[in-house]
């Protein structure tokens, strides 16, 4: 069974920054190759308008079959503010919660994202996994891109 990626608008943008590009390409080569599938959500559809035009365009290079779409839900909406009650993070954070749980809702294997100081931090994701255990959700899964790749032996 394919692993289910779901992908905030930092591994968009991480395809053509200098320091991100090299483990972000290579996890959209296991996209192409069709190792992997993509789970993208229209709050990343709504971050992406005020990216620049090559960063906003990635993703139409393929097909929209090729992904697996999610909505944001009012569910999701309640368990990211619960996040922020938590002071898991501060309310600032408000969008990454809500791909955080996002991912937690709709059970993906693991959120991808370069975003080291509200998403990909260990102190921040044993945070999101105790609201999530507290309130009946999975534990979710984070890591940079760079943890995704295949290395040969």
């Amino acid at each position: 069974m394919k692993q289910r990626i779901y992908i905030d608008t930092s591994v968009v943008g991480g395809y053509f920054d200098e320091e991100f590009k090299d483990a972000t390409r290579e996890l959209f080569k296991r996209f192409e190759n069709g190792e992997i599938i993509f789970v993208v959500s229209n709050l990343l559809d709504l971050e992406l308008i005020g990216a620049p035009q090559n960063v906003r365009e990635l993703l139409y290079k393929f097909t929209k079959e090729k992904f697996e779409r999610i909505q944001l839900t009012e569910e999701a909406i309640l368990l990211a503010d619960t996040y922020i009650a938590e002071k898991v993070v501060g309310k600032t954070s408000l969008e990454d919660c809500r791909h955080i749980a996002l991912a937690t809702i709709n059970k993906v294997d693991v959120l991808a994202s370069w975003n080291f100081k509200h998403i990909v931090n260990l102190d921040r994701i044993k945070g999101y996994n105790s609201v999530n255990y507290r309130l009946g959700y999975p534990m979710i899964e984070i890591r940079s891109p760079k943890d995704l790749l295949h290395y040969e032996d």
